[in-house]
């Protein structure tokens, strides 16, 4: 079951360092980390890890069976999608 974060939780980490603390980060702190509860409609941001995963190929590796996401692979993922314009 995957927990949902609360909009102190979210607000707390945003608060915080902008950079992860560790090169891996977890779903959580991916969510923060993309601003994804200021750009997402969504109720549950975690469907929105998701969908990046399934159609956008959204960089990750299984640790004990957990996604873990590396922040470089992610900040090249990010430059790749990156567009000029609309």
């Amino acid at each position: 079951m995957k927990s949902t974060l609360t909009e102190e939780q979210i607000g707390a980490a945003m608060q915080e360092s902008n950079e992860p603390t560790s090169e891996l980060m977890t779903e959580d702190e991916l969510i923060v980390y993309l601003r994804i509860p200021e750009v997402s409609k969504s109720k549950d941001y975690h469907n929105v890890i998701e969908n990046l995963k399934r159609t956008h190929q959204l960089p990750r590796i299984h640790i004990c069976g957990k996604p873990l996401y590396p922040r470089g692979a992610i900040k090249e993922w990010v430059e790749g999608k990156t567009t000029n314009g609309k």
